[in-house]
Parts: C-alpha cells; sequence; structure tokens
C-alpha cells in the first residue's frame, strides 16, 4: 500500500495544481518579490516604503549643506494564513486514481484553498481609499468612464503607470463586453475580445474577470453626518468628530466605509468602525488618508451606499508572500510539495491511512497586506 500511495499522492497533487491554475487570479497580479524572505508561520517580512524627498535649490559653498535624514517606514506582512482542505477515499477510489480517473474531491479540495487566497486578497480592499463609479450600479452600462475615472485616482495619487490591472466581477465584466470601446479592433481592441472574450489590455489596464469580487456592505449612519459645528480640523489630521441628528438609535460606521466631507474632493476610507449610541450623540472617526483640507465644523458628511469593489490597482499596492511548508518525514504521513508554474502558490498534500480509508489533505501557508493603499482604487458596482 505504501508504493501505491506514493504513486497516487504524486497523481492528485498535479491534478490539484491543474485546478489552482484555473481558479486564482489575484495572485498573479500583486507583488511577490518578499517571498524568499518568508519562512514558518508566524514570522513577519518587513515590505519597506520610501519617505518622500523634496527638491533643495544648490548653493554653492566651501561647506556642504546639512542633509535631511530620510524615515522611510515599513509595512508588515505576517505568514498567518494556514489553511487545508481534505477529504477522503477509498481503497476503490485509489485504484481508480491510479489509473488517471481523479475524483472529482481533489479539484474541490484545491479549488477551496484556491478561493481562500483569492478571497483573502481582494478582502484587503477595506484599507482602499479612491473611488470612482457609482454605488448600486453596474459600471461600464453605456461607456469606459468608470476606468477613465479610475485611472484618474491612480493618477492622481501618483501610481506608477505599469502594470495596472482591473479586476471586476462577471456582471462589470459583462457590461464592458458589450462596449464597442472593447469590441471593436479600431478601437484597439482586438479580435480576441469578440471572439474569446478577452479584453486584455485595454486603458492603460490588464483586465480580468473575478467571481470572488467582494461587495462592501456600509454603515447605517448614512444621512445627517456633520463634522461638530464649530470645531476646526485641521490638514494632515486623520479623526475628527462627527454629530447626527438624523438617527434614531444606535447607528454604526465600519471600517471600510468611503466617506466625502463638503468642500473636498478627496474620498477617505474609515479605518475603524465608529458607533453611536443615541441620536445626537457625538461620534469620533478614523480614516485615511490624512486630511487634504482643513474644517471649520459643521461640514456635511457623506458616507457611500454599499456597493461591489471592483478593483484597479497598480501591482504594487499588495504584497503577497506564499512558501512552501516543509516536510515533517513522518512514518505514518507520505506528503509531497509543488509550485504551480503559473501562479507561483506553493501547495503541499499529505497522505495518512486511518480506519479502512485513506485521507488526503491540501494545505498552504501564506500572507498578504495592502502595503500600499494609494496604489489603488475602487470602481464602485
Amino acid at each position: 500500500m505504501a508504493n501505491t500511495l506514493t504513486e497516487v499522492t504524486d497523481k492528485l497533487l498535479a491534478q490539484g495544481l491543474l485546478a489552482l491554475r484555473e481558479q486564482t487570479v489575484m495572485p498573479l497580479l500583486v507583488n511577490r518579490q518578499y517571498e524568499s524572505l518568508a519562512g514558518q508561520k508566524g514570522s513577519t517580512i518587513d515590505v519597506p516604503i520610501p519617505s518622500a524627498i523634496t527638491a533643495a535649490a544648490v548653493t554653492a559653498a566651501n561647506t556642504p549643506p546639512s542633509t535631511s535624514d530620510n524615515t522611510p517606514t515599513s509595512v508588515p506582512i505576517a505568514l498567518d494564513q494556514w489553511y487545508e482542505a481534505a477529504f477522503y477515499l477509498t481503497d476503490k477510489d485509489m485504484m481508480e486514481a491510479m489509473t488517471g480517473h481523479i475524483p472529482m474531491q481533489a479539484s474541490e479540495a484545491v479549488k477551496a484553498l484556491a478561493n481562500n487566497v483569492d478571497d483573502y486578497l481582494l478582502g484587503l480592499y477595506t484599507g482602499v481609499y479612491g473611488y470612482a463609479g457609482v454605488a448600486g450600479t453596474t459600471p461600464f452600462g453605456t461607456d469606459t468612464s468608470e476606468a477613465t475615472n479610475a485611472r484618474k485616482e491612480l493618477n492622481n495619487q501618483l501610481a506608477p503607470m505599469d502594470p495596472r490591472y482591473v479586476v471586476m466581477n462577471a456582471d462589470a465584466e459583462a457590461e464592458a463586453l458589450n462596449l464597442r470601446a472593447f469590441q471593436d479592433a479600431s478601437f484597439g481592441g482586438g479580435a480576441g475580445v469578440i471572439l474569446e472574450g478577452n479584453i486584455n489590455r485595454k486603458l492603460g489596464f490588464g483586465w480580468l474577470m473575478d467571481q470572488n469580487v467582494p461587495s462592501h456592505t456600509a454603515g447605517t449612519i448614512t444621512t445627517g453626518l456633520i463634522a461638530k459645528a464649530a470645531t476646526a480640523v485641521a490638514v494632515g489630521l486623520k479623526t475628527f468628530i462627527c454629530t447626527t441628528a438624523a438617527s434614531t438609535g444606535a447607528c454604526a460606521l465600519l471600517v471600510g466605509d468611503i466617506v466625502l466631507f463638503a468642500g473636498d474632493t478627496q474620498t477617505y476610507v474609515l479605518t475603524a468602525a465608529a458607533t453611536e449610541a443615541t441620536a445626537a450623540t457625538d461620534v469620533t472617526i478614523a480614516f485615511e488618508p490624512a486630511l487634504k483640507i482643513a474644517l471649520v465644523g459643521s461640514e456635511a458628511v457623506t458616507v457611500k451606499a454599499t456597493h461591489v469593489v471592483n478593483l484597479a490597482f497598480h501591482r504594487d499596492a499588495i504584497a503577497f508572500a506564499t512558501r512552501p511548508l516543509a516536510s515533517q518525514d513522518h512514518p505514518a504521513a507520505i506528503e509531497s510539495v509543488a509550485v504551480d508554474p503559473t501562479s507561483g502558490l506553493a501547495l503541499r498534500l499529505e497522505v495518512s491511512r486511518e480506519h479502512k480509508r485513506t485521507r488526503f489533505s491540501y494545505d498552504i501557508l501564506y500572507g498578504a497586506s495592502l502595503v500600499r493603499p494609494e496604489l489603488a482604487a475602487r470602481i464602485a458596482g
């Protein structure tokens, strides 16, 4: 049985990698250059973020000028996501696997892990404050304005031009494929859009569809919210006090809510939940980025409604790392590790014999962080 298990393990792992390659999108698009620093579960990678430098006029002198200290920061990536997907095979199932008939459980197990990674990466949207589109309206229904507005947001946030991507849900893709700007070869779409349904590169973005694109459910304070009357808030602050007289009971703002302050075109994202116990209760909101304009008090605060979070982003917005888990060389189990050459995701398959059946378990170890939120923008749907 040991030799049979060894042969089945390799076949199942290979089949699983094929399923993985077909299911994942986000791991292909984000920054993975720090993976070589990843180790075992619990290790942390510090991704450096450069500090701004101001150009200074040069004045010739007999002594050099003092140089301002640079204060680069870093964002940690904890390798703390460890998940498994397990299934059982009878001896009959294993004989079928040996002849090339791989049971559906293998593909389903790997699909579960692939979706887990994809969901985790897409779930980092809660720190993204760039915003285009209209909440509750599928983008690209009439034109490409949502994409060009997202491009404008990225440009204003100084995101590098390449590589940039749009990851959208099936509804948004269907609308985009109906646009002549994407279909017609004279617009640069190419025949592949019509024949294969692949938009590929357009408007400075690589376009991909992902069924795992999430929706953000907005908090329940949606009307009547104002900055506290006659309370000045300086440029550069990331918190201030709001009041609402419109609520009639306990209300809340949620992490990931997008807010707009009257007189300011910048959109902000809430970094902490805020709860109001009763009407007209003060509530402190915390947000990113730092306030762009000064507030004098009583400015209206608008909360964007619940929306689908299609994403436009530069690769370096998100850093991701995954590493193969080490083999334990346990006498009661057989293990095999492989890295998918397309997505680079590392899987381990562990096989162990239990009471009258064999347990197969795929697992994966990874971590990710939104290290540069200014390099991303939502395209609301």
